[in-house]
């Protein structure tokens, strides 16, 4: 009768623990209250019929099963305190059953923090078993190590799957009651992307100073704890890859929202230069927002939820910046790799300039076992850059040394070669400071000692003197083709001038330095003076008196002939020569009237002269307006209406 009493008593404990305990754990707890209370309620006796699993305790002890076992005591449901099996194997036994309903559930663990809480101490309970199992103490039982391994393994498969569904929430939380980020601006209010594979992306952003907070500080909390459970277990390289795996999403959605897709090699190579710019600016804009903003905030993040688990923090990270990184250099890598043509310079020193950018904020953030090779992918990458920027002004030499010297400018203008390349040079001026650092590198990034016969010269500065040697060459090529020597000399000067003035007052003259204008000015007044020389000198020779007095004291009659004769031939020169050279051009306003007013100070007063001695000549200068053709005014005339170029008269 006192029996039937205290199971009627017992029944009424499981009934109390069974109506208010909400979850199992609960109902547990319950139930362990009521055996410490009174002693006639062990857990053996009220749990023998349950269908809860119980947490181990002090009654699963080898003394405590032995003290249960004599005892005596039964139960309605069964006899678990006469259980003859081993503590280690009732206590996996127990386990198992606890688990099994954990990692059998549909409903997320994490969503019930007792639930999260029960199943962690389970797991906790289960690591302690598995290492009495395999100390040297324990018991040699390999099927209950076998047992409580596979127990083990589905432990970890259910954490990681809880592991990756905190990661994979749109909100980052938990379901109930978690901390929603707005929307970026590109998402659809109507939220019909919304769905099991919607993954989080970071909004593009023009401020690179920053770092994405991607989960709250609760659901950072949690994977924490799981990737401890994880690594504790033995299972850290599984969980880092989950990590990976599931944050990898977030980097190349976040990625693709600024207009790039993976791309292989070839086919970037085999897109249209004109495309290809627009997509090198996305690229500039992507690759700095990747690695200023998405590398530094994954690593901020990888570090909180694997905070003190190294190496595993450093692996979770590669895992998921990687790939996405890897696409970016990738398409960087088929660029540098494509033609050296000179108009390409300008993007690659874009795309140049984001990685040296970034290159620094890198060196702490990718320094570890994992990390370090994506470190040195970006280094090959922007080193690949410069030397392609080398190769694009070796390039620039080539094109200029081809260009053929067979066609002649009419005029004796601007050629066309010159003037793109002195606005080539000019442009790539403006990245004087990039470029000066690329020309002082080799392949392998080491920086190239200074030439010992221009220490004070950078590799940049010879470089484009080189390359200003070389169109200087190329010109003076091109001058031969023309018949007229004078015209020559008047194409060298309009290109030469050109090339002074567009060096002047501008980045390429301070790297050129002042010693090559002036040269360069020096050469063009060469050149002026020659075409005087090819030109002029022949009518002013004519003009002197020399050999003129000596026929004025034998007969004033002879010496007007003499007189007559060379203003006949000097009205044939300069009629010649203003037919010729109608058609002649001097480019630059400045250089025009200079040459005018030089060759107007040889000819005007040697020919006014004359005009003075002949109007004295006698009978001739009584006839003068007979023999006069061109006055003085006339012939300065002319001379101020030469080089304006324009079709001849």
């Amino acid at each position: 009768m006192e029996e039937n009493g205290e199971e009627k008593l017992i029944a009424a404990v499981r009934h109390i623990a069974k109506t208010l305990g909400r979850t199992e754990t609960m109902a547990e707890d319950i139930l362990q209250v009521f055996s410490a209370f009174d002693g006639r309620f062990s857990l053996d006796k009220l749990s023998s019929d349950r269908p809860l699993p119980r947490r181990p305790s002090p009654a699963d002890s080898p003394a405590a099963g032995t003290a249960v076992a004599g005892g005596g005591g039964a139960t309605a449901g069964g006899r678990e305190a006469d259980d003859p099996r081993p503590p280690l194997e009732r206590t996996i036994r127990t386990l198992d059953r606890q688990i099994s309903r954990f990692v059998a559930s549909d409903r997320l663990i994490w969503s019930d923090k007792a639930d999260a809480a029960a199943f962690l101490e389970a797991v906790t309970d289960l690591l302690a078993t598995i290492h009495d199992l395999e100390s040297p103490s324990g018991p040699a039982d390999k099927s209950l190590l076998d047992r409580a391994d596979d127990l083990l393994q589905r432990c970890m498969l259910r954490l990681e799957e809880e592991f990756r569904a905190i990661l994979d929430r749109p909100d980052g939380c938990a379901a109930a009651g978690g901390i929603s980020t707005p929307p970026s601006e590109d998402s659809d209010s109507d939220g019909a992307d919304e769905g099991e594979d919607h993954v989080p992306v970071a909004a593009p952003v023009n401020d690179y100073n920053l770092v994405i907070d991607a989960l709250p500080a609760s659901s950072i909390a949690d994977l924490h704890t799981i990737a401890r459970h994880m690594v504790d277990a033995g299972f850290g390289r599984e969980c880092a890859e989950a990590y990976g795996v599931s944050r990898r999403g977030f980097v190349d959605e976040s990625i693709a929202r600024l207009g790039l897709r993976p791309r292989a090699a070839d086919e970037v190579q085999a897109t249209p230069w004109a495309d290809l710019e627009d997509e090198i600016a996305r690229w500039v804009k992507a690759a700095k927002m990747a690695f200023l903003i998405l590398v530094p905030s994954e690593r901020r993040l990888c570090d909180r939820v694997f905070a003190s688990l190294h190496p595993f923090a450093d692996l979770a990270f590669a895992a998921a910046c990687r790939p996405a990184a890897a696409g970016l250099l990738c398409f960087a890598d088929a660029i540098a790799a494509g033609p050296r043509e000179p108009e390409r310079l300008f993007r690659l020193v874009d795309m140049y300039e984001a990685l040296h950018d970034v290159l620094p904020e890198l060196d702490h953030l990718l320094s570890e076992q994992y990390s370090a090779t994506l470190r040195t992918e970006v280094a090959a990458a922007h080193r690949a850059l410069g030397a392609a920027i080398q190769g694009i002004f070796i390039e620039l030499e080539n094109l200029i040394r081809r260009d053929p010297a067979k066609a002649a400018v009419p005029g004796g203008g601007l050629h066309p070669i010159t003037r793109y390349v002195m606005n080539y040079l000019r442009a790539a001026c403006a990245f004087r400071r990039t470029l000066e650092e690329v020309m002082e590198e080799d392949a392998t990034g080491v920086t190239i000692p200074p030439d010992p016969h221009h220490p004070s010269s950078s590799s940049l500065s010879l470089q484009v003197a080189w390359i200003m040697d070389v169109l200087q060459s190329n010109l003076e090529a091109k001058s031969k083709v023309y018949p007229e020597p004078p015209l020559s000399f008047i194409f060298l000067m309009n290109n030469g001038r050109y090339m002074t003035q567009k060096a002047r007052d501008s980045e390429l003259g301070a790297l050129l330095g002042e010693d090559w204008i002036r040269r360069q000015m020096a050469m063009v007044r060469r050149w002026g003076n020659d075409y005087q020389r090819a030109t002029w000198t022949k009518v002013v020779a004519v003009l002197r008196m020399d050999g003129i007095g000596g026929a004025a004291a034998s007969s004033s009659a002879a010496a007007g002939k003499v007189m007559r004769e060379r203003l006949r031939m000097f009205n044939t020169y300069v009629e010649d020569i203003w037919k010729v050279q109608a058609g002649w051009v001097v480019v630059d306003e400045q250089l025009r009237t200079e040459l005018r007013l030089a060759v107007g100070a040889l000819v005007l007063p040697v020919y006014r002269n004359f005009v003075a001695r002949l109007r004295q000549a006698g009978e001739v200068g009584r006839q003068m307006d007979r023999h006069l053709k061109y006055s003085v005014e006339d012939v300065e005339t002319r001379i101020n209406e030469l080089f304006k170029g324009g079709p001849r008269r």
